[in-house]
């Protein structure tokens, strides 16, 4: 099982709202998930990043792979270099 750290969007249309997820990367986007290991809010201005960095690192540990968007927003909240 190819396991991803990624976003899944929710939130009405014109207004999204993300929840940063661990899950098998088969899955739908908006599919069961793993783990949830933080949220992420690009509407507020500045955009509002919550991120549990302890439970990022461990799962980065046991071989997750961050999506493009999910490393940068790791990189912004300096849970990852």
């Amino acid at each position: 099982m190819a396991v991803k750290i990624r976003l899944a969007r929710l939130g009405a249309k014109k207004a999204p709202f993300y929840r940063i997820v661990v899950m098998d990367s088969k899955k739908a986007r908006n599919g069961e998930y793993v783990d949830l290991i933080g949220t992420y809010n690009p509407v507020k201005e500045p955009a509002e990043i919550k991120i549990d960095a302890e439970k990022a690192k461990h799962w980065i540990s046991v071989g997750a792979q961050p999506t493009d968007t999910v490393r940068a927003l790791l990189k912004k909240n300096s849970v990852i270099e």
